[in-house]
Order: C-alpha cells, then structure tokens, then sequence
C-alpha cells in the first residue's frame, strides 16, 4: 500500500493509489498557443450531441436513460461539479453500477439552472496540470431544481423512494449553529417561515425536515446526509443543524431523525477555480464544445467519508474514494494544512500585490513562510491520519499551490473569512497559544487578515472584501488600526484569544510592523526570529 491514497478521476482506474499527483499528458494548457477548431465545429452540449463531441474529448458511454436518480445535492457549484459529480460519473462510466444518479438543487440563484438545463445537466470538466490538460463530459447529473421556483417539485424528489442519499456543499456559515454552544440558531427569518410553511421552505434544512417527516409517514427509510464543506466534524454538523431544526416542529419527528438518518463526516480535496469568459471561450475552440458552464480543476481529487450510511452506500470505494470510522484526522490534516495556508497565502500575497497563488508561490519567500508554518507550527499539533505520511502530503501541498496551470485567484482565498479562519487557522492558533507552542507565523497570518480587512493592499490599492460580515468587520479594523482588540473582541469569530495578552501584544506587534515595514520585511522577520529565514 502506498503511503497514501487520492484520485484524479480524469485519468486513474478504480483504486489506483498514488504519492504525488498524476499528471496526464494530452496536449497545452489552455493559455498556451495552440491550433483551435474551426467556428463551424463548435456545437453545442446536448444529449444529441454527444456523438459529435467524442472526437475531441472523453463523452459518457453508458446509458444517461438508465441512471436512477438516488442521490439529491444541494448548492451545485464549481467544486461539487469537479469532484462528487465526477466520482458518481465514474460509478456510471465504469459500469460498476447506474443506480447513482444525481439530482442538483439550488436555493439562491437561477444561474446553473439556466446553464445546465438547455444542455441536458451536461457540462464539461478540463483538469490542468503543468503538463497539459484533458477534458471530459460528465453526464450523471439526472436533473436540477431551482427550490423557489417549484419548492414541491424538490420535496418531491426528496421524497421518492429512490432517494437514498442528500449531499451538501452551503458552506460552513449555511449550518446556522451558534458558534459557543454548537446549537441549532433559529432566529432567522427564513427559520420562521418554514416553520410556518413547512410545504413551501426556503432552507435546506426546511427541505430536509419535512422531506423526512414525509417519509417517516409514508413508511420509507431516512436518507444518509452527507456535508461535503470545510468544517471540523461536518456530519456533526449537518446533525445538530437537522436535528435542531426538527424539534422546533416536533420532539417526536427529531428522535425519529436522530435514530434512523445517517450523517457521516467527509473530507473533500480539489482545488477548483472559478471558471472566467476567457476560459469558456478556449474550452469552445479546443474541444468544439459550446458549453455554458465549463469547470477547470487540477489533476488532484480526494474525498474520504465516514462509513456510516442508513439507506445503501454508493460503490464510491470502487472508484477512489475512502470508507474510514472516522474522519476527524484526515479532516484536521486537510483544512489545518490546506485550507488555512490558504487563508494565511491569500491574505498575505494580496497585500502583497499578487493576485494568484502561483505567483506567490514562485516567490521563495512566501514559499519558505508556507512550508515553515505547516512544519514548523501546524503539524506538530496535528494527530497523523492512517495511511496518510504527512511529509508527503506537505510537498504535494506546495505542487498543488504552485500549480501554474490552474493560477488560483488569491480573491477567492479570502472570500468568507469570518467563516474560514475560525474553521480552518484559528483553532490551531488557539491551541498553540495555550500550550505555549511556536505560533509566530500563524499570528503573521491573523494580523494579514486584519490588514486586508482595511480595504486596501500594501501599495494602497484597494481590495474587495467579499464576507457576509464585511461591514461590520471592515469598520472594526479600521477603527483599530494597529490595535488588534476592538476585531478580537468578536468572540464569535476569534472566541477567548484576546483573553492571552501576550498574543495580543504579539499580534498589535506585527500590525505595527506590516504597517510600518511592509509585507516583505515582515514576513522575513518573522522567519528570522522562528530560525527559518530563507538564505
């Protein structure tokens, strides 16, 4: 067995278990100059004209006719389209089984509706390697629901006896708990509406419920939910959020919820840009597809799940993905490692100047603070997931960020941080703080993000804030400036950290110092002082 194990489910058979990502060799990237089809050979996506499309790319060869509709997603976004569509894609193409198709729902905006209904739920994936790239056509995706145009039509199909799965991707802000007791958060609007209108709901998790509650009358099983978002013990949460929800309707219906649904815990990997005009028109030229939507991803596809499902498990370990009794360590390796050198990567390099990570990236120092905080403060705090060498992992991290192929933008990095740092760098802050563990980079990390929630970068250009707390925020850290404590006095973001006044003079500290000597010299102080500045 190798040391560890993730799918890149363009090019890997079922099972293949590899250390470092595959990259396959078809031809350039999609910014690099090469021979473009003709207008005449670009045609659009559709059922129809998927015979016409094999020539240039990988297209479905099972039957779309015979997929049963089993499982039900809610929020259909780049990523679930590059990675659970893709896994369940290949359960399909591989014949293992055509009883796990999809059913997209969306609750906010017509937008994929509009793009995927017109090409029959087809859409196309390219993924993008230093090497070159290779696209596919994915075609399990059954049908797709915008909820507010006909919320009966979505409980229905929550309440089909086929329906055995629920995945979510709402982000880690969509499961309304509160942030001190982990309990359901039911002041909402949206919350007193379901609850009035339990056969019009505006929320998942009004969905959910009475979806359940309607199987639980008609004699059907519950269905597994599976969160597929970035937050510690995701199927935890998904629980308390259901649960939570139910016994505001009925103590009776909550028990039954928590005795027969299912909510296993997942940790999902692939980084996946937004997919820009630019990069839809070059998807058109070089492959001939007309396609609304297209997805752009990177080689690089893991996904492990609690083995803990109520209503049948999709074959999903046929085609790459990991069953475990618990997912907590391979969870806690991915957002401490992954998603929160993102975090620290965005903040920093946007004041920085740089606009993607590849770029930051190619700047050895950047690169040196990244590999020193996961080595030097994360992974010590980090219990070591089985099968998994986390050294290896590490590098592959720095390949992954370094990718020029997929040049993330370092914009969607930071969006969300009122949700993203305390899910993903703060815990680990915390902890190294209270033990009294090296913890000077993640403090870097922390006062970048109160830089950037100022508005403007280091060379006074100014920065979007894209958070669901963007006001309040941006006017505490302008209101602070240096002085950190006015936004660490946020306890639902930052909990009990200004409660350590040596970290809060650290962190005023380092406020002062990008202020005063810039992101660059900041940085290379605090690997200074860590013993780790690059020669």
């Amino acid at each position: 067995m190798t040391q560890f194990e993730f799918l890149s489910p363009l090019s890997l058979t079922p099972g293949t278990a590899v250390a470092t990502p595959v990259f396959p060799a078809p031809g350039p990237a999609l910014d690099e100059p090469t021979a473009v089809l003709g207008a005449d050979t670009i045609r659009p996506l559709s059922d129809q004209t998927l015979g016409q499309h094999a020539g240039h790319l990988l297209v479905p060869t099972y039957d779309r006719s015979a997929l049963t509709p089993a499982v039900v997603h809610f929020s259909v976004g780049g990523f679930h389209r590059s990675h659970q569509l893709l896994y369940f894609d290949d359960v399909a193409e591989q014949r293992i089984s055509t009883g796990w198709g999809v059913v997209g729902v969306g609750l906010h905006s017509r937008t994929m509706k509009d793009a995927l209904a017109p090409q029959d739920h087809l859409y196309t994936v390219v993924e993008r390697s230093p090497d070159g790239e290779r696209a596919r056509v994915v075609g399990v995706m059954t049908d797709y629901h915008y909820a507010p145009d006909d919320p009966a039509a979505v409980l229905d199909v929550l309440t089909d006896r086929r329906t055995r799965m629920v995945s979510l991707t709402i982000t880690g802000g969509g499961y309304r708990l509160c942030p001190q007791s982990g309990e359901f958060d039911a002041d909402d609007e949206d919350i007193a509406w379901d609850l009035r209108e339990t056969d019009r709901p505006r929320t998942v998790f009004g969905f959910l419920v009475e979806a359940l509650d309607r199987r639980r009358r008609a004699g059907l099983p519950a269905f597994t939910v599976v969160s597929c978002d970035n937050m510690h013990r995701n199927g935890d949460a998904a629980r308390a959020a259901v649960v939570g929800f139910a016994r505001l309707r009925d103590e009776v219906l909550a028990r039954w919820i928590a005795d027969r649904a299912s909510f296993p815990s997942s940790m999902v990997d692939r980084i996946t840009p937004h997919t820009t005009p630019e990069q839809r028109a070059a998807v058109a030229q070089r492959y001939g597809v007309d396609d609304n939507w297209p997805v752009i991803t990177e080689p690089f596809s893991q996904w492990v799940i609690e083995d803990d499902f109520c209503n049948g498990r999709p074959p999903l370990d046929e085609v790459g993905v990991r069953f475990v009794p618990d997912v907590a360590r391979y969870e806690l390796m991915k957002t401490r490692l992954l998603n929160a050198s993102h975090c620290a990567l965005g903040y920093l390099g946007s004041l920085a100047g740089y606009a993607s990570i590849d770029r930051v990236m190619a700047d050895p120092l950047f690169a040196g603070y990244v590999t020193h905080l996961m080595d030097d403060e994360v992974t010590p705090l980090l219990p070591p997931p089985d099968g998994i060498d986390l050294t290896e992992y590490k590098r592959t991290l720095l390949q992954r960020f370094a990718n020029p192929a997929i040049a993330d933008q370092l914009s969607r990095l930071c969006r969300r941080g009122s949700t993203k740092m305390p899910h993903h760098l703060l815990p680990t802050l915390r902890q190294a703080v209270a033990e009294g563990r090296p913890h000077g980079l993640l403090t870097l990390a922390v006062a970048a993000w109160f830089r950037y929630l100022r508005g403007t970068d280091a060379g006074g250009r100014e920065l979007r804030i894209d958070d669901p707390r963007a006001d309040e925020l941006q006017a505490l850290a302008r209101a602070g400036g240096t002085d950190p404590r006015p936004l660490l006095g946020d306890h639902a973001v930052f909990g009990d950290l200004d409660r350590f006044p040596a970290f809060v003079d650290e962190l005023e500290q380092a406020l002062e110092q990008l202020d005063r000597d810039g992101v660059r010299v900041t940085v290379g102080a605090a690997l200074d002082r860590s013993g780790r500045l690059p020669s």
